[in-house]
């Protein structure tokens, strides 16, 4: 008589199951909020809402949607940024799409849009430049609020202008917006605008040469460093910034950056000691911290 052979039951994971697992996951990898990032990652690489991961929560999972989960937590795990992951990243109410060629769109550089917008003369078609546009989002939300304006954008990268470029069609302002490649207010030479802009925005690289190994992984591992890193000052881009706008804003005309914590009193003072400025604002963030420095071209 041959003896019987048992078989044990393989408890394949459900849709239910995904969510714990994952959340644990990314907690012992040290990252915060895992339980909403479980949920977001879930309905990234299964195209599942999280109503359906509740409705359907007791479906067994195939080999292929264990695969693109594996896939995921690997990657945030790794620390990649959670918005690489997803590619999107919302901006002012718009989605913009994102990669590793540009730098993720942070919600206190929304500043920079709403303090320039409400310094705008009424009636008068501006013509805006955006420095270093990385993913459009400054271009493309002026573009949006301000249909009649003229927009220029302008970055060193060939790819970061490739993304903005992309970001401007997804939000149907692809005409009413010049990408230019090259390195800050370069790209303006020979085009016949000396004197004729009403305000610059830019986000130029802010930190410091040695804050670069302290940052978090997300940040020092996957975005890219020139959009980053200044110098040993951090406030070097914003400088050779205020030298190259006097040429190119009109009296009256605005220069937006943001700036680093504890930044803003030493550009002030620079800013301070140059006759083609005559007035200078300093904008907090929610946080209370100093984010954005404001001048204007002496009349």
């Amino acid at each position: 008589m041959s003896p019987s052979v048992q078989h044990k039951a393989v408890h394949r994971p459900t849709l239910g199951s995904a969510v714990p697992d994952m959340r644990r996951r990314l907690e012992a990898a040290g990252i915060d909020s895992a339980e909403q990032e479980a949920l977001w990652l879930i309905e990234h690489a299964l195209a599942l809402t999280g109503l359906h991961q509740i409705v359907d929560r007791e479906r067994v999972l195939t080999d292929p949607e264990i695969a693109k989960l594996h896939d995921v937590a690997t990657r945030r795990v790794a620390r990649e940024p959670l918005q690489y992951i997803l590619g999107t990243q919302e901006f002012c109410g718009l989605q913009f799409e994102v990669n590793p060629t540009v730098l993720i769109p942070r919600p206190e550089t929304e500043l920079l849009a709403h303090e320039i917008i409400r310094r705008l003369p009424q009636g008068t078609p501006p013509t805006l430049m955006d420095v270093g546009t990385g993913s459009g989002c400054l271009a493309v939300t002026l573009a949006r609020s301000i249909p009649q304006a003229r927009i220029l954008a302008t970055d060193i990268s060939t790819q970061a202008l490739e993304t903005a470029m992309r970001n401007a069609r997804r939000h149907g302002v692809d005409s009413s917006i010049t990408w230019l490649h090259g390195d800050l207010l370069g790209p303006l030479r020979g085009l016949g605008l000396e004197g004729m802009v009403h305000a610059i925005l830019a986000n130029p690289p802010y930190i410091r040469e040695s804050e670069w190994a302290g940052l978090q992984p997300e940040v020092s591992r996957y975005e890219p460093r020139l959009a980053l890193v200044a110098g040993p000052r951090g406030t070097e881009v914003h400088e050779r910034l205020l030298r190259e706008a006097v040429f190119y804003l009109m009296p009256g005309g605005w220069l937006a950056m943001e700036v680093g914590e504890g930044q803003s009193l030493d550009l002030c003072s620079k800013i301070a000691a140059m006759p083609d400025y005559e007035r200078v604002e300093v904008v907090p963030d929610e946080a209370g911290i100093n984010r954005m420095v404001i001048v204007r071209r002496a009349r």
